[in-house]
């Protein structure tokens, strides 16, 4: 697996540890338990968080329809392939079942493999979601989980805050209040001062170093932040213990699921999905490269680990 990061909050316990073993690149010295690395879909719980914040000040409802809270420009992109965005509401966008198709299909991993460094916009994103797919389903009667979703959220956030969304996250989930200093989206904004470089993360499969790679290619809200084991593990704490959105219902309502008319019902929730280990019930979210973070309610801990090849 190259390296192995592991970051264990459990303050019921006095814990808060973080441990690394490994490389932190093929051939490189060693990792560092710090090191900061690529999170990916993980990202997709910080979007539900921002977007939870703003329904808590009052500024959106969940059940409120996407269409009007997106720029002219994409409104007419999807609805120029039918979609109904009033029938698409934020839960749709929030839990996979909006009926949109995917961007990341239809060869995306080949066209990355073609030209790894390749300068993605989000716009040029949404357009090959139009361009290579077609509606899946109406709203709400089949799941299908695809980053274009999160990507609508991030105009969403922009459209209300009036600021890029990497600025109004980064605010609206108090990122230096709460003490994340080494979590920032490489290319949209600066790393922090103090914070290491990123690691390389491989995928063996297909001959793929992150570093070799433009990070646009998974950058605008379904993937983006780079940070340690330690930042993710203990967002993740902080959001499911009530310190980030600190409403209790509007927190609560994290967990919503829709129940679709399809077969896959994996009980995805807002950018949040419950796994089992060991018994013990978890809440969180993995990413691409081999990340996850887990919060278990019964113990009070989160654990948040990465791999350096995602096949391990």
């Amino acid at each position: 697996m190259v390296g192995l990061l592991v970051h264990v909050e459990a303050p019921d316990r006095g814990i808060s540890w973080s441990g690394a073993s490994g490389r932190s690149m093929k051939g490189g010295a060693a990792l560092d338990p710090v090191a900061p690395f690529l999170i990916a879909s993980g990202i997709k719980t910080y979007v539900s968080a921002t977007i939870l914040r703003l329904v808590e000040e009052g500024k959106l409802k969940l059940d409120e329809p996407a269409g009007p809270l997106l720029t002219e420009h994409t409104r007419n992109l999807f609805i120029s392939d039918g979609y109904d965005l009033q029938a698409i509401t934020l839960t749709h966008l929030l839990t996979h079942t909006s009926g949109m198709d995917s961007y990341t299909s239809y060869g995306y991993i080949d066209s990355i493999a073609a030209d790894p460094m390749h300068r993605w916009t989000r716009d040029e994103q949404l357009a090959r979601t139009v361009r290579m797919g077609t509606k899946l389903a109406e709203p709400g009667a089949y799941y299908s989980y695809t980053d274009v979703n999160y990507l609508l959220l991030t105009e969403v956030i922009e459209g209300l805050t009036g600021k890029p969304f990497t600025q109004a996250m980064r605010e609206l989930l108090r990122y230096e209040e709460m003490g994340y200093h080494h979590t920032w989206m490489p290319t949209l904004e600066p790393m922090p001062t103090g914070s290491l470089p990123v690691v390389h993360q491989y995928w063996d499969e297909r001959g793929f170093d992150s570093h070799a790679i433009d990070v646009s290619v998974d950058l605008y809200g379904g993937g983006g932040i780079a940070c340690s084991t330690r930042d993710l593990a203990r967002f993740n704490q902080d959001l499911f213990t009530g310190q980030v959105v600190r409403d209790k219902a509007t927190l609560a309502s994290i967990h919503t699921t829709v129940i679709t008319q399809d077969s896959v019902q994996d009980g995805y929730q807002l950018g949040v999905t419950p796994e089992k280990v060991l018994g013990l019930q978890g809440y969180g979210h993995g990413g691409f490269w081999g990340s996850k973070a887990l919060y278990f309610p019964d113990l009070n801990a989160t654990l948040a680990v990465a791999v350096l090849e995602r096949g391990h």
